[in-house]
């Protein structure tokens, strides 16, 4: 799936499971997807704006009538490549079935042209009445996937078929439409995270801020479409990772040697990792007293990057820019000056970025297929450069 179509709609009925869709967004953005929430007016009965909002990083709206000026049910329908309508309560499937558009959520039905999924939960009565099951049977008519729901126990005592699937077999289903599959199967995937320490004395060395969360959210993408993920990390924690090779350095010169063992086999480096500039002339045994810490005199360290691109066959390298002040220009400069096939830069004035779970900056790529993105997550933007590095490879 490119990186052009992961914009997601995410429609939100007005049903007790509406609650569970929380979730079911979360992991949705682990998976790659931006998404939009729409929830009708009755379903904030459940969850209000203010939560969607702050789960997907964007502006909630449920009436036609708000921000008439960008005439949303448009704009939205527009920017959208997918539909997932979680919970679909009778209620609404009827207005879909039977083409109303009296909120937001079903105008955009009607002026989108885009696949849509519905997940209906219900009270097993509801779902086995005769109306709902003719409007399930007009909307798979019309192309609509709409899942089976669960058998299993409702809200109070009641049980049968109505219930709310399971998050996983929800976006199993929802990958499927999508055609986000395990499109790396087979690739090996070569990630350098964390920043790199040069020792100054025994307890003191030149650092940087980097965290190494958006190699993990790289390493964890690759693992999830099925690359084979070797990550290389520079003094920071990955005991949350599985399945995959981890080799921990600390030093520029030791990520050196972790990284060319690996390069020379793999389909793509994605180096991610903040590489110390210089490192001390000299590194001491012992602790430097303080009365006697007036200089460091420094030399630079290797190009890592820079190196590797001299070696590079047919890899795919993608590399990364932290900037203050003329990104593109400077992250331009930086594609092929190390033969990069792609490269993210961010601004990071004042400390942004570092640390965080969201990232804003510009995808710049040889091809001129540029991105600009703001406050998309970090597992977002993994996908979206992995999409661009399979791309390359064909």
């Amino acid at each position: 799936m490119s990186a052009a179509t992961r914009e997601v709609v995410l429609g939100v009925g007005a049903g007790i499971a509406a609650y569970k869709s929380c979730d079911l967004l979360r992991r949705l953005q682990d998976r790659g997807y931006v998404i939009t929430v729409v929830p009708t007016p009755s379903s904030l009965n459940f969850v209000g704006a203010a939560t969607w909002a702050a789960l997907s990083g964007r502006p909630v709206a449920s009436h036609v009538w708000e921000n008439t000026h960008e005439v949303a049910h448009i704009s939205i329908a527009e920017r959208a490549n997918f539909f997932l309508i979680a919970p679909a309560t009778a209620d609404l499937m009827a207005r879909i079935a039977t083409g109303r558009a009296d909120d937001l959520l079903t105008n955009l039905v009607l002026a989108s042209d885009v696949p849509i999924m519905i997940v209906p939960a219900m009270h097993p009565q509801m779902w086995n009445d005769a109306a709902t099951v003719s409007n399930v049977e007009t909307l798979r008519a019309r192309g609509y996937v709409v899942m089976e729901p669960e058998i299993g126990r409702l809200t109070g005592s009641d049980s049968g078929q109505g219930r709310f699937p399971e998050v996983s077999a929800i976006i199993e289903r929802f990958d499927s439409m999508t055609g986000n599959v395990r499109d790396l199967t087979g690739r090996k995937i070569l990630i350098s995270g964390g920043g790199t320490r040069e020792a100054i004395d025994p307890v003191r060395f030149i650092g940087n801020r980097s965290s190494g969360k958006q190699s993990i959210a790289i390493a964890k993408a690759a693992l999830l479409r099925g690359a084979e993920v070797h990550l290389v990390a520079a003094n920071m924690d990955t005991t949350a990772l599985q399945g995959l090779t981890v080799t921990h350095v600390e030093s520029a010169a030791e990520m050196r040697v972790g990284l060319a063992d690996a390069f020379q086999t793999c389909d793509v480096l994605v180096m991610c990792a903040a590489v110390a500039d210089a490192k001390p002339v000299r590194s001491v045994v012992d602790k430097i007293k303080k009365s006697l810490f007036t200089s460091i005199e420094l030399e630079p360290n290797p190009d890592l990057l820079a190196e590797l691109g001299q070696q590079k066959m047919a890899q795919v390298m993608i590399g990364f820019a932290a900037e203050t002040s003329n990104l593109v220009e400077s992250a331009r400069a930086k594609l092929v000056a190390k033969g990069l096939d792609i490269i993210y830069v961010n601004d990071v004035s004042n400390g942004a970025i570092f640390g965080k779970d969201t990232t804003s900056g510009m995808i710049l790529t040889r091809t001129g297929a540029d991105i600009a993105l703001k406050e998309v997550s970090k597992d977002a933007l993994a996908n979206l450069l992995l999409d661009h590095a399979i791309r390359q490879l064909g």
